[in-house]
């Protein structure tokens, strides 16, 4: 069936998780889409094939449960129609309570239902320039140089990072702060958080650290002068005893006030977000595998029972300050109809990704009809992720999984994690229904064929 020229369309570049769901997204509004990719015309040092959605790390999706952030977020996709979770549940392999999927079927399931629709034209080449809009831009974290560069020219480059350098945020509910107290340096401000250490908790704390497993990295992302500016906290403490106590956990102008003296070594928390839930380790970007962090980690006395919502990574990844550089509908700021959508926004994770491919498909699409953009309700997992992107709080924007504390926080105190995300998920799933029962016709998903594991072959 081919589509009529006349019809307004929107672009999506980027075959990705974010750009495939967006795509779909749009179709299922009855809105024509381009949806343009620039394998195999040009290749990535990542990519293996031509197909759609291609999952060059894990093939899991993560929790599929919902005592999980990830297993709430994963439901209002479903609620939303989403293909990328259609596709997965079509092609899954055991994995316990996680979606696993067998990589090349669910890719294969992806490219072949959208191929296969009649309101969906698909390009092979590569965007070098800013399309005109509306479009949006879901190439993600191997987005090409020259895209890359126009970008940077249209954001400013302050406001583009290319690699990921971050490091771990916990929950502020999970801080021992009979062992930490709140305090800047020299009793200016009490904007930190400061876990003090002893000499025999540091030089413990530094050995296990100095011999920690570290992950692996891609072949390119093995370029060491990405981080120079910004070196692991792992490699800091292999350099010497007192390396660290003279970079990021300095006690100089930090008098505890439980002993009245400067502690050995201090580390501090910076908060992360505006409700003051979330905390993210200062200086504390790591290469470390993820059990390793949390080991090493609460061996800090204040964080002995931390509850890492957000582990330190360092690895390749473009993404924008979405705070500076998005307006809360993930537009450009000065081009209403430039939208992100992926990694790229400043999200982590597949389902992540994905997700603001749905946000940023179903703003496009309002904009195109003329009608008010959708207002994501905070109480769900969706509207938490646009939350932290268009949060002014933080001075040092980072890349944010789904997670409790991106929430807001339950009218009551729940304590065992598993009940909270359930109290989250039905609390997620009421507000859900409401928005999706009060969208617009126009915006309303219309039914199609139900996806199988024979789109999978």
């Amino acid at each position: 069936m081919k589509m009529n020229p006349d019809l307004p369309s929107i672009t999506v570049v980027g075959a990705g998780l974010a750009g495939c769901e967006a795509a779909w997204q749009i179709a299922r509004r009855g809105v024509r889409v381009t949806l343009v990719e620039m394998r195999p015309e040009k290749n990535t040092p990542a990519h293996r094939t031509a197909s759609f959605a291609e999952l060059v790390c894990s093939n899991s999706l993560g929790a599929d449960v919902l005592t999980s952030p990830g297993g709430i977020l994963k439901a209002e996709l479903d609620a939303l129609g989403s293909l990328i979770l259609a596709c997965a549940h079509a092609s899954r392999i055991p994995a316990g309570r996680a979606l696993a999927v067998d990589r090349d079927h669910f890719s294969s399931c992806v490219t072949r239902t959208l191929t296969e629709d009649p309101l969906v034209a698909i390009e092979r080449r590569e965007v070098r320039s800013i399309p005109e809009g509306p479009a949006i831009i879901a190439t993600g974290p191997l987005t090409s140089g020259s895209m890359a560069g126009a970008l940077s020219k249209l954001v400013g480059e302050d406001f583009l990072s290319f690699f990921d350098a971050v490091s771990p945020v916990v929950t502020a509910g999970s801080i021992d702060m009979s062992r930490a107290f709140r305090g800047g340096r020299y009793g200016v401000g009490d904007d930190y958080i400061n876990c003090p250490m002893s000499r025999v908790e540091y030089e413990a704390f530094q050995e296990a650290l100095s011999l920690a497993e570290r992950a692996p990295r891609h072949d390119f992302e093995k370029d060491d002068r990405f981080f120079e500016g910004c070196l692991p906290v792992e490699v800091i403490a292999s350099r010497g005893a007192d390396t660290l106590r003279f970079g990021p956990l300095r006690p100089v102008g930090l008098e505890d006030p439980l002993t009245g003296e400067r502690a050995w070594a201090v580390v501090q928390l910076r908060q992360e977000n505006s409700e003051g839930t979330l905390f993210n380790l200062v200086g504390f970007q790591t290469n470390l595998k993820w059990p390793e962090q949390e080991r090493v980690f609460r061996m800090i006395p204040a964080l002995q029972n931390a509850e890492i919502v957000r582990f330190g990574v360092m690895h390749r990844n473009i993404y924008v300050n979405a705070p500076r550089v998005l307006d809360p509908f993930l537009r450009i700021r000065g081009r209403e109809n430039l939208f992100l959508a992926g990694q790229i926004t400043g999200v982590e994770g597949y389902i992540e990704s994905t997700a603001m491919g749905a946000a940023a498909a179903l703003n496009a699409v309002a904009l195109l009809q003329g009608l008010g953009m959708p207002s994501w309700p905070r109480e769900t997992a969706i509207g938490s992720l646009l939350n932290h992107l268009s949060d002014p709080q933080p001075r040092f924007f980072q890349p944010m999984n789904v997670n409790l504390g991106l929430f807001p926080p339950l009218p009551e105190r729940i304590k065992k994690k598993t009940e909270r995300c359930e109290r989250h998920a039905r609390r997620s799933s009421e507000a859900m229904k409401v928005f999706l029962d009060n969208l617009p016709p126009l915006l309303k998903n219309i039914p199609t064929k139900q996806i199988s594991s024979e789109n999978c072959g």
